[in-house]
């Protein structure tokens, strides 16, 4: 069974059982300032585990595009990447743990419905207790009832079997399922033994089910949700390797075309996976807006496409090369998001142009290498990659201290504010009273500077934390002091008109017809959410798809002043304001 058929059979099997079936969300989260990117399926959904109706209803299912970049070092051996698709059903305070175990446990070895794995090569695990919850019993009763043997069922601890998506948001205890690549071999395993076996992956984790009944803030549980949330997740690439019966999903038909062409750039099995995977990423995230840069998802984007030309056996990945290796992603993956076959052409550009800089980059660097210049300053003003700097090195035979360099980037990533934790305070998953004024604030300014600057303007970015907002949009140039007074004095006039937020649920051609604004570069569902800023006669101000939270009259929001109208890059624009 190949990826295809697999992604298919997971939609097709809990559309049957009630879910509806979403589209994936961009990669960049429009309202949580706390990542870069979505690194797992729930974070698209947070306004809705939190308590938000959901326009779909309860029951949803979606493959989810992710990106996790803490790890790139790892990436080459047989389990990691820094794209993926997660496949996950969500139960938004309707089903809870015997449902998604069960059908968890029905996709998994149904022939007729699901995947048809072997049940007797099944192990599963729970949450063993601690002071925020106590040992997961239910789970366990209802995997035996299954035919699961309590022999093969470990209760782990919070740092297995307890999932959050950060230091703020919905959370809870974890039951995950693991299958046996030996075909049989291991047989049943003492706890210890189980953990060795993950670990020298003749056993692999194949599905976790999420009972997102608990909240965290700053880092600590501090009680339960609302409701009670199932939020469970499959990575298709790791599914796709167990349904072949290999090891690693670069050798089966999600990587076969890319790793074509990467192994005519290096003879090293692990480098040829490294530029596979990071130049599929690059596709991606190009294609959802990013950019090469020097901050937040361009710096990401601008180390992968680097990293992929130090994979190369001549660090030269010429613009024949790089469009075989686009072409071969976009065709693999355009029936699924066509967003990548669109934007073919900007993908290749974006790459051709950043591989030539880093190729000045290269030069330039080894000059200053050359010179003795420190390690950290090659990195931060010339570019130049530490792996580069440590490879001369030895053939040098000089000494790079390694420890200083780790310590001035990490504080030069906290000033720069290019870190993927903890980035800012807060963020829409927390639900702060002041980060949801300033969301319904932000709704306000684009209507207020399309009133100004012209309709055609358009959001391109949003972050919102406790203390500003900050909104990127389209506009070829630098508002006036004028322009930015009579922008104040339009949301100031609408937050001192007391004016009704309203949700409203509608097909997506209707909120179309409308002219509701959309999420640059997303795709959305038959049924969405759109938020209405209304007048005293009923008609609309401001008209947003948006899954909100927002406050319900503008009245309390306060005062609205901008902070700064600033380039962000070629033909963008971008403001920062706050409330008082």
């Amino acid at each position: 069974m190949n990826s295809s058929e697999i992604r298919k059979r997971f939609l097709d099997f809990f559309e049957k059982r009630g879910h509806s079936i979403v589209p994936s969300a961009p990669l960049v989260p429009q309202n949580d300032p706390s990542v870069l990117f979505n690194t797992a399926g729930m974070q698209p959904l947070v306004p809705y585990l939190m308590g938000e109706r959901h326009p779909l209803g309860s029951r949803i299912a979606d493959i989810q595009k992710c990106v996790r970049t803490g790890d790139l070092e790892d990436i080459g051996d047989n389990r990691h990447f820094s794209f993926f698709e997660m496949m996950g059903n969500w139960s938004l305070g309707d089903y809870f743990k015997d449902e998604a175990i069960k059908w968890s446990y029905e996709f998994l070895t149904s022939k007729e419905e699901g995947l048809g794995l072997d049940p007797n090569l099944l192990y599963v695990t729970i949450f063993e207790g601690d002071e925020n919850a106590p040992l997961d019993e239910e789970s366990k009763n209802i995997w035996m009832s299954l035919g699961i043997p309590e022999n093969r069922i470990y209760a782990l601890p919070a740092e297995d079997n307890w999932w959050s998506p950060g230091d703020n948001g919905p959370c809870g205890p974890c039951s995950e399922m693991f299958y046996d690549m030996t075909g049989g071999s291991v047989g049943d395993l003492n706890k210890e033994s189980f953990i060795q076996s993950v670990k020298d992956e003749r056993v692999i984790e194949i599905w976790n089910d999420v009972f997102m009944e608990y909240e965290k803030k700053e880092g600590k549980v501090v009680g339960k949700l609302a409701q009670k949330n199932v939020d469970t997740g499959a990575g298709l690439e790791r599914m796709t390797a167990v349904m072949k019966g290999k090891n690693t999903a670069y050798d089966t038909d999600i990587f076969e075309n890319i790793m074509v062409h990467a192994k005519t750039l290096s003879p090293e099995i692990s480098s040829q996976r490294v530029i596979a995977d990071h130049m599929r990423t690059a596709v991606f995230m190009i294609a959802d807006g990013v950019i090469p840069s020097n901050t937040k998802q361009g710096y990401v984007l601008r180390r992968l496409i680097r990293r992929a030309v130090l994979k190369s056996e001549n660090k030269d990945i010429g613009s024949g090369k790089i469009s075989v290796i686009v072409d071969s992603v976009v065709s693999f993956y355009e029936e699924f998001y066509p967003e990548i076959k669109q934007k073919t052409e900007i993908i290749k550009t974006e790459i051709e142009k950043e591989v030539s800089k880093f190729k000045e980059t290269l030069q330039s660097g080894l000059k200053e290498f050359e010179k003795g210049t420190d390690p950290f300053i090659l990195a931060t003003t010339y570019g130049f990659p530490i792996e580069v700097t440590l490879e001369l090195a030895l053939e040098k035979g000089t000494k790079i201290d390694v420890e200083d360099f780790n310590r001035k980037m990490e504080e030069h990533q906290k000033l720069s504010q290019t870190s993927s934790a903890g980035m800012f305070k807060g963020g829409l998953a927390n639900h702060n009273e002041q980060t949801i004024k300033l969301h319904t604030a932000h709704h306000l300014l684009l209507s207020a500077l399309q009133q100004v600057l012209g309709s055609e303007v358009k959001q391109r970015g949003s972050n919102i934390t406790e203390e500003r907002l900050r909104m990127d949009f389209a506009f070829d140039r630098k508002m006036t002091d004028e322009e930015k007074v009579k922008v104040e004095e339009i949301v100031n006039e609408y937050i001192s008109r007391g004016l009704n937020v309203v949700r409203r649920e509608m097909p997506l051609t209707e909120a179309e017809k409308l002219g509701a604004e959309m999420e640059f570069g997303a795709k959305y569902p038959e049924t969405v959410s759109v938020y209405f800023v209304e007048d005293e006669n009923g008609d609309a101000i401001s008209k947003e798809f948006c899954g909100g939270p927002h406050v319900e009259n503008t009245s309390v929001l306060g005062a609205f002043k901008i902070q700064k109208e600033e380039a962000s890059s070629a033909g963008i624009r971008r403001i920062k304001a706050v409330l008082s």
